[in-house]
């Protein structure tokens, strides 16, 4: 079974003469591209893609935090991905699950801070301004609030939701609006629903 996906994903093998291009893989130009990635990225190296993001990345980025091994980091991942986040930020316990990132991961500039404090340090040198991204008192309609185009959207744990000191450093909450019985939504679908928030309000159609 071909490690990198099923045969009928992706190209196979680049027929000869090959393309004189930098970019490219000889592995993948003679073993044919089952990866995951967009038609524009076929046959490039992990180093050529990330290159070429990064010189069209959004400014927003992504943190969540991480202090019971959280099995949503690699969802947010995955989805900072498809949005081009600047970066993601994971708070907290270093080691995190990268099976729900789906090897998005190695396209992605992923950091770790060890506490709130470690992140209010980062987006001050950064230039980020801290939207916490939870269903709490005195939070305001995500649907109804223009995101900064700085923001650093910042996310709890499944179930336990934003720390109190990641409340704390915040300058603004958000909370998603729901209609059912649950109390709250995934942590995954809540960054993917606020990074799609973003992105209506900054990103020309």
């Amino acid at each position: 079974m071909n490690p990198s996906g099923p045969d009928d994903v992706g190209v196979g093998p680049h027929p000869a003469p090959w393309p004189d291009d930098q970019r490219l893989d000889p592995e993948l130009l003679r073993d044919g591209d089952r990866r995951n990635v967009v038609d524009r990225y076929r046959y490039w190296t992990v180093e050529a893609i990330v290159a070429d993001l990064d010189t069209r990345r959004h400014p927003f980025a992504v943190a969540i935090e991480n202090w019971q091994h959280d099995l949503n980091i690699g969802t947010v991942v995955r989805t900072a991905n498809a949005f081009n986040a600047r970066e993601v930020i994971i708070v907290g316990n270093r080691r995190w699950n990268r099976r729900g990132a789906m090897v998005t991961d190695r396209y992605m500039h992923v950091r770790h801070v060890a506490s709130a404090v470690e992140l209010t340090e980062r987006a001050a040198e950064r230039g980020y301004e801290i939207v916490a991204v939870d269903n709490l008192p005195g939070a305001v309609p995500l649907e109804t609030t223009q995101l900064p185009r700085n923001a650093l959207l910042v996310f709890g744990q499944e179930g336990v939701g934003l720390s109190a000191e990641a409340r704390q450093i915040a300058s603004l909450v958000c909370s998603i609006e729901q209609f059912g019985s649950t109390r709250s939504i995934n942590a995954g679908v809540a960054a993917g629903i606020a990074m799609h928030a973003w992105i209506r309000s900054h990103v020309p159609r």
